[in-house]
């Protein structure tokens, strides 16, 4: 059977669903509550001391770096469940950024990886040394395992940071390894697999982006191990997470409204990967495609990059939300819903 036969994935209603932004390129103190978005008050944040300053301490602020990774926590009835989705590029960030809003990493009960680029993995090392032998199960692509690496012409190849299995079973990490779509939490949450590519603009990275196969270094333009996790809202419709979206976010979208059936499009959250000279013609056919998918919510992190998070501002600007470190989405079900 083939992923276009596949039956529509049953992905059971949650009552409440809340994304809390971890790790992202920006960090915002002066932004306020706006919709779902909750937003950590300004001079709630833990103190440092220091004695030059004349209160003899300073704010212990939230970090901004280069990557992604966010708190999942859903609520069934009277029950809530916390799934980390990614981990950031350093070992520390997440784990500080996690201390920071007293959040603990001892509640997460598994981990969803996106893909296997180091903005996204290198949180597990600090994970792994906050937890020691946890047994947390680890959601993966086998593709991600990958030895990639930047040839960018004129310059020395540049080799790319990839998750150690052996390291991370090594850790106390169980390995779950899958290509087709999975069901998480008694079919509360979907993690996409890989993703079927349909649009005719979303082309994935460039040829420098490379991959090593068969003891040769080939170009890795399509990223298949790019995956997003997916939940229904009740009475609300689909939440989706994307790292970065290398499979294309409209291919992203659309591959998981043909997995579920169809559904209202809540919210898409995450990074859309339209930055830089390769990317920025994708993003009037990008708004376009989301005029069409009419989604309540969104919220361009990561790697979306300025001109395409104005454009997406400037062409939604009742569903655009600006995404910041310690941000929480606060998704809640339709109290009339069945």
């Amino acid at each position: 059977m083939t992923k276009s036969e596949l039956e529509p994935v049953a992905l059971e209603p949650v009552d409440a669903l809340t994304v809390t932004v971890l790790v992202d390129n920006v960090t915002d103190i002066l932004l306020v509550d706006e919709g779902p978005a909750r937003r950590p008050a300004i001079g709630a944040e833990p103190r440092v001391r220091a004695p030059i300053l004349d209160l003899g301490e300073a704010f212990d602020a939230l970090r901004a770096e280069h990557g992604f990774a966010a708190l999942v926590t859903i609520t069934r009835g009277t029950r809530e469940h916390r799934i980390l989705f990614d981990t950031g590029i350093t070992p520390d960030g997440l784990v500080e950024n996690m201390r920071r809003l007293e959040l603990s990493p001892r509640d997460i009960e598994a981990i969803v990886l996106s893909h296997g680029h180091f903005d996204h993995v290198g949180g597990m090392e600090g994970l792994a040394r906050e937890l020691g032998p946890a047994n947390l199960p680890v959601v993966i692509h086998p593709e991600a395992w990958s030895r990639r690496r930047l040839a960018l012409p004129g310059r020395e190849p540049v080799r790319i940071a990839a998750p150690s299995r052996s390291a991370l079973e090594g850790a106390g990490f169980e390995i779950v390894e899958q290509r087709e779509p999975s069901l998480l939490l008694d079919g509360s949450l979907l993690v996409t697999g890989e993703v079927d590519r349909t649009t005719d603009f979303e082309q994935g990275l460039a040829p420098s982006h490379q991959a090593e196969r068969r003891s040769q270094w080939r170009p890795d333009p399509l990223v298949l191990d790019d995956q997003a996790l997916v939940a229904n809202v009740r009475g609300r419709g689909l939440v989706v997470l994307t790292g970065c979206g290398h499979a294309g976010v409209v291919n992203t979208v659309r591959y998981i409204r043909k997995l579920t059936g169809g559904g209202r499009l809540h919210a898409v959250i995450g990074g859309f990967h339209l930055s830089g000279p390769r990317f920025e013609p994708l993003i009037g056919p990008t708004c376009d495609a989301f005029a069409q998918l009419a989604p309540d919510f969104l919220v361009p992190a990561h790697c979306t990059g300025w001109k395409a998070a104005h454009a997406l501002a400037a062409h939604f600007p009742d569903a655009f939300l600006q995404s910041s470190v310690g941000t929480r989405f606060a998704f809640t079900g339709a109290r009339d819903a069945a």
